[in-house]
């Protein structure tokens, strides 16, 4: 992949503590005419949601088993292996976790690096939290999510959820459905760059009944 695709690592701060990640080092390489594909690469993206995710989890007091799903370049789950956490991370494409896997090498990190098919999931365990950024971007997925917080949620767990605010056409319905098992709860973060500012939901939902 790096002869493919040049690979660059960036250090990444959240709070007191500095991470580096491993990121394709230009996103219109995938679209070249050599490319197999030429859909999006979602996992390549340094998300500002994932930024805002990260920030919160290292508010969270350790240890605590988490899933990350749809991990990309895995800033939250790194993130929270760094503040004391046991972490796993998932993705469903090779490239990601390859990079994944060196990434959590690189920052001296144990977490479990696995692959996560969200239509036929395999057996993970259970965990005190799920969490994702920029997961929630097509209708078909609303289901198989659903089902996987049912298998991988402890019993009184949480799932955190973190989008930009431009993905409300398809999170608000998500979450519309949500509440029909889960107490949702909402929270506005603005993340300011030198470029722009950014407005973030974040999302906790929690079953009912716990």
């Amino acid at each position: 992949m790096r002869e493919r695709f040049p690979i660059v690592q960036e250090p990444v701060r959240i709070r007191d503590r500095e991470i580096s990640i491993l990121r394709p080092a230009n996103l219109e390489a995938f679209f070249s005419p050599e490319s197999p594909t030429q859909e999006f690469p979602f996992w390549a993206k340094l998300w500002e949601s994932a930024l805002v995710l990260a920030d919160f989890v290292a508010t969270l007091k350790p240890p605590k088993r988490i899933l990350e799903i749809g991990a990309g370049l895995g800033v939250p789950g790194l993130v929270a292996a760094a503040f004391g956490h046991e972490v796993t991370l998932t993705e469903y494409q090779d490239p990601p976790l390859k990079l994944l896997a060196q990434a959590a090498e690189i920052n001296g990190l144990k977490v479990r690096v696995t692959r996560l098919d969200w239509f036929q999931p395999v057996e993970l365990g259970e965990f005190d939290i799920i969490m994702g950024a920029e997961i929630i971007y097509a209708g078909r997925f609303f289901q198989p999510l659903f089902d996987l917080f049912d298998r991988y949620l402890r019993p009184g767990g949480e799932i955190y959820l973190a989008h930009d605010r431009e993905r409300a056409r398809v999170l608000v319905p998500f979450l519309k459905l949500a509440e029909n098992r889960f107490e949702v709860a909402t929270s506005l973060r603005r993340l300011r760059t030198e470029e722009d500012t950014y407005e973030i939901i974040l999302n906790r939902l929690r079953p009912k009944g716990h």
